[in-house]
């Protein structure tokens, strides 16, 4: 089954071609950044205009890739919730208009089941269930997975998202959007024991994260540093507050496991590039004898490969929806 895919939550339009939910035929995308940087952020009017701009075309560039045409396939996928509602909008519009004249089944898909499903694309033999942890610019959860189509959640951010928390805190650095790449290289330079930060927690939900407090805290030490005309170390700062959010993760994460009891875990979304995040699960899972699962760093970010495999399980379950399809900033992944 050939599923046309396309994303457009924030500000990556992509459009892919997947075969049976495990096999790339093409994964093309059009990136914003470089217009975003000169903002130190995504600005969501202009998301949507250049959405608007590029999505015939990169869905153009992804049937070509892929070597098929629109005959050739069998459903339209498109992310229609969470993100943000004028980049949703286009991409669903779009994805409404194709199926309706091509007559074929509309998917809709939910931005976070379609990163945890960027792992099947990589890993031939992961199945559900298991347990995964979800890490990007807007979202921190600890989800398992029940099914292809079946989601529990374990735990969440009360706040700020881990990614978010990198990159406000990058920015309180100098350092340009998006800030947790530049964050992560200057980590690899420092001493991840020279400062200590706070480790905020959430009374009576132990699997619960709250990272407002530790973005707040390297923003007051920044701020008091440069009032005294003191110089901090960058590269120390970034690497001790790298240490301190990824052993928030790896430690609330392992405990559900444990709670779960589930031997396979798995990393999912933009953070889970983080190196530091990838070497710590790593470390901790072959000590505690689990299996552990991670994207490939081409399908860490926003792309349309991860809308297509998803939405393939999503049309196994039966889940299409008709010309009434309407996208959503916020919806439960359950």
């Amino acid at each position: 089954m050939n599923i046309l895919a396309l994303e457009s939550s924030c500000d990556e339009t992509a459009a892919a071609v997947v075969r049976d939910g495990r096999e790339v035929l093409s994964n093309c995308v059009a990136s914003q950044i470089k217009e975003h940087m000169l903002y130190g952020g995504v600005v969501p009017e202009i998301a949507s205009r250049r959405h608007t701009e590029a999505v015939s075309l990169i869905t153009r560039q992804a049937l070509d890739e892929a070597g098929v045409t629109l005959k050739e396939i069998d459903a339209i996928a498109v992310t229609h919730a969470p993100g943000l509602i004028g980049a949703l909008l286009v991409g669903v519009n779009f994805a409404k208009g194709l199926a309706t004249a091509a007559n074929l089944p509309l998917i809709p898909v939910h931005h976070l089941r379609s990163h945890i499903a960027a792992n099947y694309l990589a890993h031939s033999d992961l199945k559900p269930p298991f347990l995964c942890l979800i890490v990007s610019g807007g979202h921190s959860h600890i989800v398992r997975v029940e099914d292809y189509t079946k989601f529990t959640v374990i735990g969440r951010t009360r706040d700020d998202a881990a990614g978010e928390c990198f990159d406000k805190a990058a920015r309180a650095m100098g350092m340009p959007y998006p800030g947790g790449v530049h964050l992560d290289k200057a980590a690899g330079l420092g001493d991840p024991g020279a400062f200590t930060l706070p480790r905020p927690h959430v009374d009576g939900s132990p699997y619960d994260f709250s990272f407002s407090g530790l973005k707040t805290a390297v923003i007051n030490l920044l701020h008091k540093a440069e009032q005294r005309g003191e110089t901090v170390n960058t590269n120390d700062l970034s690497a001790s507050f790298q240490y301190t959010v990824c052993d928030i993760l790896c430690t609330r994460f392992l405990a559900a496991a444990r709670m779960t009891g589930d031997k396979t875990l798995v990393l999912a979304g933009g953070v889970s590039a983080n190196s530091g995040l990838r070497d710590r699960m790593d470390a901790a899972c072959r000590e505690n004898g689990l299996q552990l699962f991670v994207p490939p760093l081409s399908l860490c970010g926003d792309n349309a490969a991860m809308v297509g495999s998803q939405g393939y399980y999503e049309f196994l379950a039966g889940n299409t929806a008709g010309p009434d399809l309407n996208a959503c900033a916020t919806l439960s992944i359950e």
